[in-house]
């Protein structure tokens, strides 16, 4: 359901005058031009009625006419500089939405993907952005577009005030037709790109997933999957087109009959010598100017389409980012506090509660426990990917919430399961962080994460763009392993990193951890035994909570921490009892 709420209403209008704010100057040259244009389409009709007049009459019409010549090029220069404005204004006004908007999703983190749909922030981001950020000339156009109606009206008054008198009493109908076209298409462009937003988000869920709809043989119905939708889009398409039908019939209707009753009074009172055949000429352009229907409903439709687009960019502005601190660590060897810590899922339920655990600085650190244990949770908490519900997460003492963006990450480092890879080379996708490096340290650590034999064997080497690299599942995480090293600061998280990873290449990361990162606290979390045993301390996760802490050979005694890593293989086993 659409929130159509004032809040909202303000929200996106505010939106709307920021976003036009950023077309300067261009918007001062559209202004200008705007309304020249319309002053020029108000005196036009008086000038070449006393042009008639004087070509009909014994005067010199030269200067009548060359009056007229002026202004049809002024009309041309005017139309030509209106629209070059508002091309400009525009795409300024665009530009500077989807600066925003991507720089705001950014700050939201991995929260703005839980609370929109990547493919709806997509089409929020280029096409909402696009039709909202056209909304500065047409702000600027929703009021000159005002300018040629009053003209006219005024004009007619000047002309014969039962011309004006006759013009007004149709007034009302012109204005229902307007205030309804509004009404009814507001709704409906919000519920079209509402819509529209749901096709994006779905159809960027099946791009992602087209290995597994192919292997699945089920591509005729993920292409129904996606397309749900698509007869709401209709409806709420068809909705407007009816609507822009209805008025444009509805004008096709009142204006010629206005039209007839105007002219019908100006014939009478040509006949009774009270105005000029150029008059009448001039009042017939007028009544034009004046009705003004389909110019006035083309500027509320741009509008209406305006607001509906920038209420969808406003709802993600409006989600509050990620807010840090201004503090800074002190010296310390990474030391991780979680006092008290309870998250919850979005259904309420507590994935982890009341959980208290101490990770000592300069450790390394298993954490372990059966899938939904909150394992992977607890390691976005440990560098405030997450923030907690209740409770705190301390680094050498400060809470994270205190720490400037940069002192944080700078401090943590991340190493994930399915890394994505982002940049335009091999090696920038290494070199990924707060930090410049140089080619030397990127090799290096891609030598540390056993990436760089395969990276070498590229057609470029490190400067192989990443959409010509091929890569399989373990070698792209053994280039997110080298991204995490690289940037590792006192804190090394690793989400499952082993998970891609074969034995051989598992043990000599893990060399690596207890080797050159050994004097960074590392948090491991895994589903493999082994990682498990290297570990200097592990935390077995259930229920919410630390069910228990302790080497691997001193937990391995318990049943049910062995069941954590089912099936184990059968195999010679350490004296201290674990494989």
């Amino acid at each position: 359901m659409v929130d159509r709420s004032p809040v909202v209403d303000r929200s996106r209008d505010r939106l709307l005058l920021a976003a036009a704010r950023q077309g300067g100057a261009w918007v001062g040259v559209l202004t200008a031009a705007s309304v020249l244009l319309a002053g020029v389409y108000v005196v036009l009709p008086a000038v070449m009625g006393r042009t008639v007049d004087a070509v009909l009459g014994d005067s010199d019409p030269a200067l009548w006419l060359t009056l007229s010549a002026v202004l049809i090029a002024l009309l041309v220069l005017c139309d030509a500089a209106d629209d070059l404005a508002a091309g400009v204004a525009n795409s300024r006004a665009t530009a500077w939405l989807r600066h925003r908007l991507l720089r705001h999703v950014l700050d939201l983190g991995p929260r703005a993907t839980r609370r929109f749909d990547a493919g709806d922030l997509v089409s929020r981001l280029v096409g909402n952005t696009a039709r909202a950020g056209g909304s500065t000339a047409g702000l600027v156009w929703a009021v000159t577009e005002l300018i040629p109606p009053v003209g006219g009206v005024v004009a007619l008054a000047l002309i014969d005030p039962w011309l004006c008198l006759t013009f007004l009493a149709g007034m009302p109908l012109v204005v229902l037709l307007v205030r309804t076209f509004v009404r009814d298409v507001s709704d409906l462009n919000e519920r079209y790109f509402d819509a529209q937003g749901r096709i994006a988000a779905r159809l960027t869920d099946a791009l992602a997933g087209i290995r597994t709809v192919t292997a699945a043989g089920t591509v005729e119905r993920e292409v129904g999957r996606v397309l749900v939708p698509l007869p709401e889009l209709h409806r709420y398409g068809q909705g407007m087109w009816r609507a822009v039908a209805r008025v444009n019939s509805r004008d096709a209707l009142v204006v010629p009959l206005l039209e007839v009753a105007v002219l019908a009074v100006a014939g009478f009172e040509l006949s009774r010598g009270r105005i000029t055949p150029g008059q009448v000429l001039a009042a017939s352009e007028y009544v034009l100017l004046a009705m003004g229907v389909g110019s006035i409903v083309s500027a509320a439709g741009q509008l209406a389409f305006a607001r509906a687009t920038a209420a969808r960019v406003a709802a993600v502005l409006d989600e509050p980012p990620v807010r840090y601190g201004t503090g800074q660590l002190p010296t310390g060897a990474g030391r991780l506090e979680f006092r008290q810590v309870t998250k919850r899922a979005a259904d309420g339920a507590a994935v982890l509660e009341k959980l208290d655990l101490t990770v000592p600085g300069g450790a390394l650190i298993a954490v372990v426990g059966r899938s939904g244990a909150g394992k992977s949770l607890l390691a976005a908490l440990a560098g405030r990917l997450v923030d907690p519900d209740e409770g705190e997460v301390l680094l050498d003492g400060v809470p994270l919430r205190r720490l400037a963006r940069a002192e944080l990450r700078g401090a943590v480092a991340y190493g994930f399961e399915r890394p994505v890879l982002l940049g335009e080379t091999i090696g920038d996708a290494i070199g990924l962080g707060a930090r410049a490096p140089t080619a030397d340290e990127v090799g290096a650590q891609a030598v540390a994460a056993r990436a760089d034999t395969f990276i070498r064997h590229l057609p470029d080497g490190y400067r192989t763009p990443l959409g010509e690299a091929p890569m399989s599942g373990g070698e792209v995480q053994r280039v997110g392993l080298a991204r995490a090293f690289l940037q590792a600061g006192r804190v090394l998280v690793l989400d499952d990193v082993a998970a891609s990873l074969d034995t051989v290449t598992e043990h000599q990361i893990t060399r690596v951890l207890t080797g050159a990162l050994a004097d960074r606290t590392r948090l491991v979390v895994t589903h493999r035994a082994s990682t498990a045993a290297r570990a200097e301390l592990v935390v077995w996760l259930a229920g919410g909570r630390v069910r228990s802490q302790g080497t691997h050979g001193e937990l391995w005694a318990d049943p049910e921490y062995r069941a954590v890593f089912e099936p184990v293989t059968p195999g010679p086993v350490t004296a201290g009892g674990a494989p």
